[in-house]
């Protein structure tokens, strides 16, 4: 325990942390990691398994699976039924994942549409989803608006779902770099999420009301995979970033999952404000409350 400690602080040290995570390979590691988690070896996966406990508090008591194929197997794991409650009330839109809850607050009213990653790290979303018509069309509505930037951690559970029913119309995949999106990468990268691989996921509720959806991959985790959409969305991908499809989803229904632990940033126009006591900082869990009309 002793020593798990030690490297959990050592983890936290900012400058060796951005140090190992950021000034490496990205690429070429994320790759590498993406074939290593899915080696199926006894020895390879309790070896894998425990270098990752030791840095981190994981808790796999929630798990469907007793035992896992793999250290990628524990990584998307499912989550026993009823772990996670839904709000079941009508106004309310849930977290679509176990997350921390990092910048978030008012979509501005300038032409890019201005949001923060962190304080004194502005992005538009115009750099984020693209200028493309369907891109500049979607920032129309959200001007205004409600953002929340969702941060899983490594341990956490990766999968996520649907924050109220509703629609998926379209996905834009971007591929991008694999930089770290931790605190202490956004608070030295510029613009990081507009840099990053990300899917784009253009919703409706059921009124019709636009919601946006876009988990940003990182390092070790450049992949993604959606219901909807029958690929994988990694950086070995080169198939078309624009991807229609229609799916229909209930409240807290899976839509997709991480294949490690990254970002999600939800975007509502006006008539949607974060709920009471939704701040920086703060755990949240998949079905609790996170936006309100």
């Amino acid at each position: 325990m002793k020593n798990q400690n030690i490297l959990q602080r050592l983890a936290l040290n900012e400058d060796l942390n951005f140090l190992l995570t950021n000034r490496i390979p990205r690429t070429a590691f994320t790759r590498f990691m993406g074939w290593f988690s899915r080696i199926r070896h006894p020895w390879v996966r309790d070896a894998s398994m425990a270098v990752w406990r030791s840095f981190t508090d994981i808790d796999l008591s929630e798990a469907r699976k007793t035992s896992f194929n793999s250290l990628h197997d524990c990584f998307v794991r499912e989550l026993k039924p009823g772990a996670r409650p839904l709000d079941a009330r009508e106004h309310v839109l849930v977290s679509p994942c176990d997350a921390i809850v990092g910048a978030c607050g008012r979509i501005g009213d300038d032409p890019g549409a201005q949001v923060f990653q962190a304080k004194g790290f502005p992005y538009p979303l115009t750099d984020l989803l693209g200028t493309d018509a369907r891109g500049l069309a979607t920032i129309v509505t959200l001007r205004g608006g409600s953002y929340v930037t969702l941060r899983l951690t490594s341990s956490m559970y990766h999968r996520f779902h649907a924050p109220a029913a509703l629609t998926l119309d379209h996905v834009t995949y971007i591929s991008g770099d694999t930089w770290n999106v931790n605190p202490i990468a956004l608070k030295r990268i510029e613009r990081l999420f507009c840099k990053n691989e990300r899917a784009v996921l253009h919703t409706r509720l059921a009124d019709g009301t636009p919601l946006l959806i876009v988990p940003v991959a990182a390092i070790l985790v450049a992949s993604m995979r959606l219901r909807a959409v029958d690929v994988a969305l990694n950086i070995r991908y080169r198939g078309p970033n624009e991807l229609p499809c229609h799916a229909v989803y209930e409240k807290g229904e899976e839509m997709g999952w991480f294949e490690h632990g990254s970002t999600i940033l939800v975007f509502a126009p006006p008539g949607i404000t974060l709920c009471e006591g939704v701040t920086p900082g703060q755990h949240i869990r998949m079905g609790e409350a996170l936006l309100s009309t």
